[in-house]
This record gives C-alpha cells, structure tokens and sequence, in this order.
C-alpha cells in the first residue's frame, strides 16, 4: 500500500504534538520498517523545517529531516504536477499541492488527522489510527 503522509503527521512527531503524536510517531516507524511505501512532498521537508527550526533547533530538525529521508520518498514533481493543484477543488491551495503530489506518486491513500481538508480529494484520505488498523488488521490475516 502506497501511503502519502501529510506534513501535519511530520509535526505531530517532529512536536511531539499531543494527543496526536503516538498514532503518528507508529505510523512513521511502520513506515519506516516497510521503507517502499510511504511517500512526502518536496515543500513538506520545507514546511516542516520553518515550523520546527525556531530558536536553537536547527540541527535538531536537520537531523530529524535526515532519518524521514532515510525511509520516505520524496515525490518527483513538476510542472504539470502544480497544474493538477490548480485544478483541485480545494479551499488551501497547500493542501491541493499535497494532494497533487500523492496523485503524482499514484498513492493509495493520504494520511493526515485533517479529513475535512481533503474531502474534495480524489484519493480516499484516512488518519494514522485508519491506517494502522487497516494494517493491523492486513498483517493478521
């Protein structure tokens, strides 16, 4: 299963933002033991970074940007990719790109705790606790 992770579920860990960050933080090391199945977006690592790197964390979310890319991979993109954003029935344009991308990486899902910001979305969207019960549930068949 090809999972895209919405950068909200990077921050929840990256944060340790509660009550969200145990779902999230099993999601990332699912991910991380099954490496050919979880997919970002280019601008995501960006986001991530402006949002974690205040104060004396720079190195902290450097390192942390590091391990993410020892497991996930960061969707090739292009023109014709922020075209389909464009075209995407979404109120945040971010969340269109993100949307773009899983598009462009032919995911079977997108993972992120904000349904609601992708309920135009063409690819069904579930939350960390969705997926890894879908997967728990996979893994014991």
């Amino acid at each position: 299963m090809k999972l895209f992770i919405d950068c909200d579920i990077l921050l929840d860990v990256g944060l340790a933002r509660q009550p969200f960050y145990q779902a999230s933080a099993k999601l990332l090391d699912y991910l991380e033991q099954n490496q050919t199945q979880g997919f970002i977006a280019w601008h995501s690592i960006a986001n991530f970074f402006y949002l974690t790197a205040r104060g004396n964390n720079k190195q902290q979310s450097k390192a942390f940007i590091a391990e993410l890319c020892n497991f996930l991979t960061i969707v090739p993109v292009a023109n014709s990719n922020l075209n389909v954003a464009l075209q995407l029935p979404f109120n945040d344009f971010e969340d269109a790109m993100q949307c773009a991308a899983a598009i462009a990486c032919s995911a079977d899902a997108i993972i992120s705790r904000n349904i609601k910001d992708y309920q135009h979305s063409p690819i069904k969207t579930l939350t960390p606790e969705q997926v890894l019960s879908i997967l728990h549930n996979t893994n014991h068949h």
